[in-house]
């Protein structure tokens, strides 16, 4: 028995080290040559494959270079969209007269539009079954079931009244009015403005004190130790505005009104930290002032204090009701809550694959904290549709989360108050991860960690001005070799933020090699006494066992292990590996077409993208092996599995690595793809058969 375990670890080892997972023989296919799937593949990778085939090249020509099969494809072709023309008219679709009349840019053809459309997909749609009415009516690839024969749209009254109280519950959309003042730039963003210049200028005056420039790079590291002072350091207080972190509100001296109320925070927020009332006090912008400096601010204090009440004396605004402390008294640094996620299971934010459809299957199977996909803080402050999308939750997520991606201060202090004012959330997370070169040469992402002087006035901007807290989530550093988000740490939470999130790995090594879980808990050491979230490689419940063991850790972050298998939040809290059926498997699929189709509509348009949404999502989940497959279990993140058939049928078309079965998978749900579809997978080796 021992020598049988001694001589599985054995080949556990030598299977790991070679990163192949070790799987039954019985389930191994032994031959197979692979080649690429021309069905679904653009043109220009058919050519640029077919003429790699020639490695003699032309008379006198060095040979062609030949096409590698693994990597990653670049310049991915976006979906096709079909011309407006060609589309519905949204009114008409909701039976109501269109205000556009012959000015309206779609279709207002309805004989022409359903002689053109696509045959339905099937007898029974989501939406109706579901609300009681399917607001895509006639343009439904569903509507068979919904629409009368004089083009009607059927509605179950009853359903549709009771769904109202669930629809109700969908926050963060844009509305009209909005994205037309943030296009014609008419939203006020005085208030961030006023506190990103004070801050701007605090650290401006502080490097120069230091004769340190704040965008030098060279300098990112020896500023983030020399300056472990920092916090000692005093700053310029204007005796016209005031800036107050302590009070989160904009001060000025002429308007005592200028005062917000603070949000509801949700059940996972705890009470304060306890402090002094007199040492908050003498507190600006989270800075102590001791000797001489804090008995000038005293007196500062004392003199704001004095005019305040002079202009509430003066004051005739008339309140109705009962006036509570709260509209009187701003909040201080110590006094505002604090996040409180020990032991919570939080789903990463997850660029294309973790939209609201695939958080709503992670919810399903106990995730507890959801955050939304990276937005970019310049495309929400131009109001692109897109871009707020992302930002939609679902009445399930109780706690949620918002994720924002920049590199200048003004920009996240405007989109943060912009967040504040116009959505629900629970935290707003900042992106110091992002390794892609588009974001991270622009400055944002992991370009953030090499700007201790922009970081600090981002970060501290942010803070605040919002009602809710500020989180932030980070990699290990830039180059493979030299980490440095020990020192950047060190900094982030004497700037306010409630929580930190740390991936273990730089932003070269990517996803190469395996998270570094020993620098992980020294950076969970520098944070303290800050909540501290480790990511990397969990994908059972005995590695986040492992993790969760380590010292100062307050929580686990997942991320590729809930793409590989959502029900790893299930494992975790029931302390047992899943041995799911196919059946399961594909039930989870159905669950997130559904969600799809609520989310992107049951329209032509939207079963398109529930589909491209699905295949994305699919080149992750096809990685998982089930347990009863696997000769040493548990299955490990970084093992690729051989190319094995499943105990049948359909769980050898779940786990096929081929795009063509993916969109195989996709048919049996959302019918035939269109005659003009393709699809080229982010993994080149995914478009091999």
């Amino acid at each position: 028995m021992s020598e049988g375990v001694n001589e599985c670890k054995v080949s556990r080892v030598m299977e790991s080290s070679a990163g192949i997972a070790k799987i039954k023989t019985e389930f191994l296919v032994s031959a197979h040559t692979r080649e690429l799937c021309t069905t679904y593949t653009p043109q220009k990778v058919i050519d640029a494959v077919e003429q790699s085939v020639n490695h003699a090249g032309e008379v006198g020509e060095p040979p062609t270079k030949k096409v590698k099969v693994k990597g990653q494809n670049k310049k991915r072709p976006r979906a096709k969209q079909t011309p407006m023309k060609e589309k519905l008219c949204i009114f008409l679709m909701r039976e109501e007269s269109c205000p556009y009349s012959d000015s309206c840019k779609f279709s207002h053809d309805i004989e022409g539009f359903l002689k053109t459309k696509m045959a339905d997909v099937g007898e029974h749609c989501y939406l109706f079954e579901t609300f009681g009415k399917c607001k895509f009516g006639l343009s439904c690839r569903y509507g068979q079931c919904h629409t009368s024969a004089d083009n009607k749209s059927i509605v179950n009254e009853e359903l549709w009244r009771k769904s109202q109280e669930h629809m109700a519950h969908r926050t963060n959309s844009l509305s009209k009015e909005l994205q037309t003042t943030l296009r014609q730039k008419k939203y006020d963003f005085s208030k961030a403005d006023k506190i990103q210049k004070h801050i701007g200028q605090q650290i401006k005056d502080k490097m120069q004190s230091n004769s340190v420039d704040p965008n030098d790079r060279s300098m990112a590291v020896v500023v983030s130790t020399q300056c472990s002072d920092t916090s000692a350091s005093h700053p310029s207080v204007d005796d016209a505005k005031t800036i107050e972190r302590d009070a989160f509100v904009v001060v000025d001296d002429n308007d005592s009104r200028n005062r917000e109320t603070v949000a509801e925070k949700s059940a996972c927020i705890s009470t304060p930290f306890a402090a002094s009332s007199s040492r908050d006090a003498m507190a600006v912008n989270g800075v102590e002032l001791t000797g001489k400096e804090s008995g000038m601010e005293s007196a500062q204090q004392a003199g704001r204090a004095e005019s305040h009440a002079e202009a509430a004396a003066a004051d005739t605004v008339k309140h109705s009701g009962a006036v509570t402390d709260e509209d009187v008294i701003s909040l201080r640094a110590s006094e505002k809550k604090r996040l409180d996620f020990t032991g919570l299971l939080y789903v990463a934010p997850l660029t294309t694959v973790g939209n609201l459809p695939f958080r709503r299957i992670c919810k399903k199977f106990g995730a507890d904290i959801t955050c939304g996909e990276m937005a970019m803080c310049t495309n929400l402050l131009q109001g692109q549709q897109s871009e707020w999308a992302l930002l939609r939750r679902h009445h399930t997520e109780d706690v949620f989360g918002v994720q924002l991606c920049g590199s200048h201060a003004d920009s996240m202090a405007r989109c943060a108050q912009l967040l504040n004012e116009n959505v629900v959330v629970d935290f707003v997370d900042v992106n110091m991860g992002c390794p892609i070169d588009l974001v991270f040469h622009k400055g944002a992402g992991c370009g953030l960690m090499t700007r201790m002087g922009k970081l600090e006035n981002v970060v501290r901007s942010m803070a605040c001005t919002l009602d809710v807290p500020l989180t932030v989530k980070l990699r290990t550093g830039i180059a493979e070799d030299k980490n440095i988000a020990h020192n950047v740490i060190a900094k982030l939470k004497d700037w306010g933020v409630g929580l930190i999130t740390l991936h273990g790995r730089s932003r070269q090594a990517r996803y190469t090699k395996l998270a570094d879980w020993e620098y992980t808990g020294r950076c969970a050491r520098a944070a303290a006494p800050v909540p501290f979230f480790g990511c990397g490689d969990v994908l059972t419940y005995e590695d986040y066992n492992r993790d969760i063991a380590t010292p100062d850790v307050s929580g686990v972050m997942i991320a590729r292990g809930a793409l590989y298998k959502p029900w790893l939040f299930t494992e975790i809290k029931e302390q047992r590996s899943w041995d799911i059926s196919a059946t399961e498997r594909f039930d989870i699929i159905k669950d997130f077409v559904n969600y799809g189709l609520e989310h992107w509509g049951s329209d032509e348009a939207g079963i398109e993208k529930t589909r491209r949404f699905f295949l994305e999502w699919q080149s992750f989940l096809h990685r998982y092996i089930p347990v009863g497959l696997l000769e040493c279990p548990p299955q490990r993140i970084n093992e690729r599995p051989p190319l094995y058939t499943g105990r049948n049928d359909l769980e050898t078309l779940l786990s096929s690595p081929s795009c063509s079965d993916w969109i195989k998978i996709s048919e049996m749900l959302l019918g035939p793809v269109p005659s003009s579809f393709d699809f080229l997978p982010k993994h080149k080796a995914n478009a091999y058969k």
